[in-house]
């Protein structure tokens, strides 16, 4: 999975285009990141005031059996 960009490249960017001015497409060119990206950190930062990359999680395995004592119980009975 690839990196995250850092925080200082996204506060560069944004600050590229909140303070002086840039738009979201000479920004992307000039940092050489796809608008979308910048777009999404701009719409993270007003949803929760920081555009902080979001931890990085790998898939779960989704266990569907939520009560292994019972599980262990009904697996010993079945085998009897």
């Amino acid at each position: 999975m690839p990196q995250p960009y850092s925080y200082d490249l996204r506060e560069k960017v944004i600050q590229a285009i909140k303070l002086d001015g840039l738009k979201i497409i000479e920004a992307s060119q000039l940092f050489n990141i796809s608008r979308n990206t910048i777009s999404l950190w701009l719409k993270r930062q007003d949803q929760t005031g920081d555009f902080l990359a979001l931890p990085n999680q790998p898939p779960g395995n989704g266990h569907k059996i939520t009560d292994w004592e019972l599980f262990r119980q009904a697996s010993q009975n079945s085998w009897r």
